[in-house]
């Protein structure tokens, strides 16, 4: 399986648009090659070099179903999008996505993509750990792409 985006390649910067920086709006992503048995699609965005034990997750999503092969960019901060997907809640303590925003230096984001066996039985809103907890058995397969992110500006969250 293989995930890409057009607002970023591999190990190169996000743009602004989707930072802290800039309009906070999520990137558009889109995937290829999911596993036969693939039911359903779920997403996780992670900062590991966050100054907090366990890093920073910036985004959930879950419960893409298998037709899709997309998240278009600027997917709205609702709980649920009827018919395409739920998101959980980041470390933020807010639903859906939160651009990267690191205090200092450069930071890595690992977006992974999961294709699932089932659909996760989680309310909108899960946290991230509550997440982890329900994927657990149900990947057939996942793909990472990664971006990084240094502040142009002064204002750190």
């Amino acid at each position: 399986m293989r995930l890409t985006s057009p607002a970023f390649q591999q190990a190169s910067s996000f743009p602004i648009k989707c930072t802290c920086d800039g309009e906070n709006a999520s990137p558009e992503l889109a995937w290829k090659g999911a596993p036969a048995g693939t039911k359903f699609y779920a997403l996780l965005m992670h900062d590991p070099d966050a100054p907090r034990w366990g890093g920073f997750t910036h985004w959930v999503v879950y419960n893409i179903p298998a037709s899709f092969d997309a998240l278009p960019p600027n997917v709205p901060a609702q709980r649920e999008l009827s018919g395409f997907c739920v998101q959980g809640k980041n470390d933020s303590g807010s639903v859906g996505y939160t651009g990267p925003c690191p205090p200092s230096g450069t930071h890595r984001y690992t977006v992974r993509l999961y294709a699932l066996d089932a659909e996760l039985n989680l309310k909108p809103g899960a946290s991230p750990q509550e997440f982890k907890d329900a994927i657990r058995g149900h990947v057939l397969e996942q793909a990472e792409l990664m971006g990084t992110y240094a502040r142009t500006a002064n204002k750190a969250a």
